[in-house]
């Protein structure tokens, strides 16, 4: 799909907003999987406290930061900047690891809301409030069950939401299960125990967003982030069993991703 006259910037701009006091590991799993996917930029929105290792995790990722040295909660007036920049994005990905206070929740779904990009909504976006915010804006969203029970469904309502809201469900677990807002469902399976490991979720809504910003359909690139997280556990499996993390997973990508795309 990539053009081999093309420029920087032409072939995908991803954003990812997440982390809080507890958790920098989450966007940075997210970042480095859309960084994976062969997307051009990659933008950060992180708490203050974690702008170093942000930082220091990639020299392509462009940092900006939110709250302060003291705070991980998004203010109005971050949100105002935050919205500007979304303007200029072709994905974003909203949710990992940020803090779940009220305050802040009322700040994800400000901008959940507000967003002006194609969305892939993931771990603390996903609320029971989450879809009405996300209503005609042809979202993914990516809930595990636990997740799911969190937006207050059962996975036999998920097409009727998918409807409703028109928005497309990445539900994750050993199958995941993939319905877009037209009642079309998808069944992945693979992968093993290992991938329960923390930062697969993330990695996998980084992905979803880097092929979205590379112009494929939600339903196209769900199917193809999904196998894709899925076939790097097999391969790190049978190279040594469980014991392996989400950044090996996230080293994988590329290989996995250039033989799956090359037969699509």
């Amino acid at each position: 799909m990539r053009s081999p006259v093309s420029h920087k910037g032409e072939n995908g701009s991803v954003a990812i907003i997440g982390g809080s006091t507890f958790q920098h590991g989450a966007p940075l799993f997210s970042a480095l999987a859309a960084e994976a996917s062969g997307v051009d930029l990659v933008f950060m929105f992180v708490p203050a406290c974690h702008r170093e290792v942000a930082k220091n995790t990639s020299l392509n990722f462009q940092i900006h930061t939110f709250g302060s040295e003291m705070s991980d909660e998004i203010s109005a007036s971050d949100r105002s900047r935050i919205i500007e920049m979304l303007a200029t994005m072709d994905s974003v990905v909203i949710g990992p690891g940020l803090s779940r206070s009220s305050k802040n929740l009322a700040s994800i779904m400000a901008l959940l809301e507000e967003c002006p990009c194609p969305l892939v909504v993931d771990a603390s976006a996903l609320q029971a409030a989450t879809l009405a915010a996300l209503k005609d804006k042809h979202a993914v969203v990516t809930p595990h069950l636990g997740e799911l029970e969190r937006m207050q469904l059962t996975p036999e309502q998920i097409s009727t939401a998918a409807k409703k809201f028109f928005c497309t469900f990445l539900l994750k677990g050993p199958e995941d299960t993939i319905v877009n807002e037209k009642g079309s469902v998808k069944k992945i399976s693979g992968g093993n125990a290992g991938l329960t490991v923390g930062g697969t979720g993330d990695a996998l809504a980084g992905l979803l967003s880097g092929l979205i910003a590379q112009g494929y359909e939600h339903i196209e690139a769900c199917s193809i982030a999904s196998t894709c997280i899925k076939r790097a556990g097999d391969i790190l499996f049978a190279k040594q069993g469980y014991a392996y993390t989400t950044r090996e997973v996230i080293a994988q990508i590329p290989e996995i991703l250039r033989d799956l795309v090359s037969r699509t």
